[in-house]
């Protein structure tokens, strides 16, 4: 079946630009109505997908060059907005690290999948928020082929950040630019982040974007994670 002009322009209404530099735009598609089950949870989410384009592409060229543009072989991020998220006076923001093993596999040896999963209830139950899902920060930004080196060497006994540093990388080498203008897109009034990282925290007031500060997220720990959340709180500073 071929697009009709009125799907074309129902696509089109649904695409917003973002600029990010001289050269690209952010192109954000949604809201799409997303209904999500999770065992008893259960909730309908506004999901919102971005990719970046050439800043001289219009909404139509953006259509017209998906089946050239491979996004297949890379990952575009999203975010999932519950209520009034644009005039709501409260929201909550997860920012979240894309974690292959622990968010779809259910992973033991980090906390990632129950952060996901119970930030999603807490917004549900604040009424007003959203799930930002990054899929550039597999293993803090080293991605998923160097995350499972770095794994094969915390077997051997090294923490995540000596894991790192070992294969050659920072601590933390992941980027919030391109989420953040996306959430300025969505909402100018402040919000309250839900993280024990306060790199997230920092990212967000250099921004320029205002905050109520953050609620912590702590739980999921069991035998085989012990180890990696202390590590994070030890060495990476994070807060409770």
């Amino acid at each position: 079946m071929e697009m009709t002009q009125t799907n074309l322009t129902m696509i089109e209404e649904k695409m917003t630009f973002v600029p990010l530099t001289n050269e690209e735009n952010i192109c954000v598609v949604g809201p799409v109505k997303l209904p999500i089950k999770q065992g008893d949870f259960e909730a309908t989410f506004n999901w919102y997908c971005w990719t970046t384009v050439q800043k001289s592409w219009s909404k139509k060229e953006v259509i017209n060059h998906l089946n050239t543009m491979n996004l297949a072989f890379g990952q575009q991020s999203s975010v999932l907005v519950y209520g009034d998220f644009e005039h709501a006076p409260d929201a909550l923001v997860r920012m979240h690290s894309i974690c292959h093993t622990g968010d779809i596999f259910g992973s033991q040896r980090c906390d990632c999948g129950y952060q996901l999963h119970e930030s999603m209830k807490m917004v549900v139950d604040n009424g007003v928020g959203a799930i930002f899902y990054l899929a550039n920060h597999e293993g803090r930004g080293i991605g998923l082929f160097s995350k499972s080196m770095a794994y094969l060497l915390q077997q051997e006994g090294l923490d995540t950040v000596e894991a790192n540093h070992a294969l050659g990388f920072e601590d933390d080498t992941r980027s919030y630019e391109e989420s953040l203008k996306v959430l300025e897109s969505l909402r100018q009034k402040p919000v309250t982040l839900i993280t024990n990282n306060p790199k997230k925290l920092a990212a967000l007031e250099a921004h320029g974007l205002s905050t109520n500060g953050h609620v912590p997220l702590w739980g999921g720990e069991n035998a085989t994670n012990h180890y990696y959340l202390e590590t994070k709180r030890e060495k990476s500073g994070h807060i409770r």
